[in-house]
């Protein structure tokens, strides 16, 4: 009995493994790494798409928060139609934070005065007030007074932004009509009001400046990545914009609201846009048709009848957009016809070409100048050709066009200052007169001789090389 209790209690025999119960086994194993693979891939899908979704809820709540940091009288989205052009919100946040964080803009007006301008006889200039203190700055005049002044005609107000020489350019032809036709005519540089604002403006333009000459420089897929950026300013660019000019408003509204405000920076207009400006003329600097050059609430003018025809396509409203022909100042425009004539007889008498070579205000595109001018070496030693090099306010410049004559032997004489730039040019107005070296080199270390130097030399130069 006992011995039959004990054998009942004893374990019973485990059967030996055998190949199939391992591999069964192994292939549990490799099957459940496999769910774990699965799992894991599965969580990570849903956890991005989730997070993806999130960030565009975010986005768009955050886009729609800019629009009333502060609120402005400009309905971007409205003029590029968001139908046609949706909004990636993501992208415009973005871009934004990236570009001014979480900033908080400022309302008030900057006070501005005016001086009379020391380059152009009648011009005056403003900048904010006190900041004038310099002997250099004639009769300095509040904004307000000068407004109020009585005049036959309506006083002009040409706003713009130092970006390259291409803007000022531009501004200073537009202030050569308005002055001409009798106008009251005030030079706005946005960045020459002394403010947190206009620093916002001067670090976009450092960085612009800067990307544009290494791209040059380093050439190649570089530069033509560089370039389809430049060409890339669709809707949502425009968008961003509209952004940062809410929180450039101080910049303006010191002027009446009904003030004739010409503008020839996009920003400019943007700016005035937002701040409820009621007779704004945007002058479309670009050639290539994108809608980060147009604006609302605004008139603007495209320089031929392509980009009219293309602007219209995009669905720019015809009562926004005019086409008045290229920018050219006053003077260069009422003396084409003695000009051309003089060309003609220049020519006629196989006196040489005049090749004008202007640098770009970003300073870019340094190693393709200086081979064109050592390519045209020869035919300038043997006075075929006369060249007239216009590096700017650029010191870099000044030193590769040093070096490049240096090392082609070539001579030349150097104008440094406005009044050399107009004595040469009234020399060669008669068209007796030569340079005295085959090669003159313009540099300055002021900004104004800078932009309006190739203007000038444009009435005796034969071709304008750029």
């Amino acid at each position: 009995s006992t011995v039959h209790k004990i054998q009942r209690q004893a374990p019973r025999p485990q059967p030996e493994k055998t190949c199939s119960n391992t591999a069964t086994s192994h292939t549990f194993v490799t099957m459940e790494g496999w769910e774990i693979f699965l799992s894991v891939s599965a969580g990570t899908v849903v956890a991005g798409y989730a997070a993806n979704y999130a960030f565009k809820v975010w986005a768009k709540m955050a886009y729609k928060e800019l629009l009333q940091n502060p609120a402005t009288s400009c309905d971007i989205d409205a003029f590029v139609d968001t139908e046609r052009n949706p909004v990636n919100y993501g992208k415009v946040v973005m871009a934004h934070k990236l570009r001014l964080g979480s900033r908080i803009p400022r309302t008030d007006s900057i006070p501005l005065e005016t001086h009379e301008s020391s380059h152009v006889p009648g011009l005056l200039v403003t900048r904010k007030t006190g900041t004038s203190s310099d002997p250099s700055y004639k009769n300095v005049t509040s904004i307000e007074e000068i407004l109020s002044q009585k005049s036959k005609k309506t006083p002009v107000v040409v706003a713009t932004i130092r970006m390259g020489f291409g803007h000022h350019r531009i501004a200073y032809s537009t202030c050569s009509w308005a002055l001409k036709m009798g106008h009251p005519t005030i030079f706005h540089d946005l960045l020459n009001i002394e403010s947190p604002e206009s620093g916002l403006i001067k670090s976009t333009d450092d960085l612009y400046s800067k990307f544009s000459r290494y791209a040059s420089e380093m050439g190649g897929v570089v530069e033509k990545l560089w370039g389809s950026m430049m060409l890339s300013g669709d809707a949502d660019a425009l968008r961003v914009a509209n952004l940062t000019a809410a929180h450039l408003q101080p910049l303006l509204t010191t002027y009446p609201k009904d003030v004739c405000l010409i503008t020839t920076h996009q920003l400019c207009a943007l700016v005035a846009a937002a701040a409820g400006f009621t007779n704004v003329c945007n002058l479309v600097v670009d050639n290539f048709p994108q809608w980060f050059l147009t604006v609302p609430r605004t008139l603007n003018l495209v320089q031929g009848p392509v980009n009219y025809q293309v602007f219209m396509q995009m669905g720019v409203k015809q009562e926004e957009l005019g086409w008045a022909g290229h920018w050219c100042p006053a003077e260069l425009v009422s003396n084409i016809p003695e000009d051309c004539s003089r060309r003609i007889e220049r020519r006629n008498k196989s006196k040489p070409l005049r090749l004008l070579i202007p640098v770009g205000g970003a300073g870019a595109q340094r190693t393709f100048i200086i081979n064109f001018v050592a390519d045209l070496a020869p035919l300038v030693q043997e006075g075929k050709v006369q060249l007239f090099l216009n590096a700017g306010d650029h010191s870099h410049m000044k030193t590769a066009f040093l070096e490049t004559l240096d090392n082609c032997g070539l001579e030349f004489d150097t104008v440094d200052s406005t009044e050399g730039v107009m004595s040469f040019q009234k020399s060669l107005l008669d068209a007796k007169n030569e340079p005295a070296k085959n090669v003159t080199l313009f540099s300055f270390v002021e900004y104004f001789p800078a932009v309006a130097t190739t203007d000038i030399l444009a009435r005796v130069a034969d071709v304008l090389s750029c």
